[in-house]
């Protein structure tokens, strides 16, 4: 433990697997006390638990459904009765792979709830404890689909471009507060996520699984998905001070594939 986030306290959504998962043991490694939350209670309690022995830090579990606005208003509350929330990270979220044509409005209704209003409803429930307290940070977990378009996912990459259009307006309005305000972009993150993402995308395609992940791979340089940790590592930086002059970015962490 080096102790980059002493004294402070994150809030992470979607907490309780992939990356959300890997971002709880990096805050707590570096000294933050945790307010974990995800849907779950069962597996967001085991969470908890394993981090409280593996690192000795403060653990409070809040299951709940980020995406309607009264569990958010308990989850902000329960929070704030416990510790001032100084990290907020905006990660829970779902992907549903499909030919835009083949979408159900629900389908797509459902991607814009747990990745766009989810982040709406957490962040200005959280705001206002920032603001009082003299500043904060919020982590917005984007994607590179954020920043292009790509075939058969057009709901996520659009919820992704929200997400990041969120995030530099917020990190405007904000940034007289001194709460700052940067998303994470990554590629591909080995998740069980992307392991869905792969069977669905591959399907709409035509092709095996295996066959998409070869041609996926073969398209970035480093040759491989991003891991969890590889962000985490980032979303430590960018809630400890050592980012104290960095706001309103979309951070790319592609292994280089847009250099191509």
């Amino acid at each position: 433990m080096t102790n980059r986030l002493a004294g402070k306290t994150a809030l992470i959504t979607g907490a309780s697997r992939g990356i959300g998962l890997a971002m709880a043991k990096a805050f707590a490694k570096e000294g933050a006390s945790l307010v974990l939350n995800a849907r779950g209670q069962e597996k967001l309690d085991d969470v908890a638990e394993e981090i409280k022995a593996e690192y000795e830090m403060e653990v409070l579990a809040l299951p709940g459904d980020v995406t309607r606005v009264e569990s958010v208003k308990r989850i902000a509350k329960e929070a704030s009765e416990w510790k001032t929330i100084d990290i907020l990270v905006n990660n829970a979220g779902i992907h549903i792979p499909a030919p835009f044509l083949s979408y159900t409005f629900e389908e797509f209704k459902s991607v814009m709830e747990s990745n766009v209003y989810s982040v709406f409803h957490v962040t200005q429930a959280v705001l206002p404890g920032m603001i009082a307290a003299g500043g904060g940070k919020i982590i917005n977990l984007a994607s590179t689909a954020g920043k292009w378009g790509s075939r058969n996912q057009s709901a996520y990459n659009a919820s992704k471009h929200a997400v990041v259009g969120i995030t530099r307006c917020l990190a405007l309005e904000m940034a007289p507060h001194n709460v700052l305000v940067n998303a994470i972009c990554p590629w591909i993150v080995n998740t069980d996520m992307a392991a869905g993402f792969m069977d669905g995308h591959a399907a709409a395609l035509g092709i095996s699984p295996a066959a998409l992940t070869e041609k996926m791979n073969s398209s970035v340089p480093l040759g491989r998905w991003v891991e969890p940790h590889e962000v985490a590592g980032l979303a430590v930086y960018l809630a400890s001070d050592e980012s104290s002059y960095i706001n309103g970015q979309a951070w790319t962490v592609d292994g280089g594939y847009t250099t191509i």
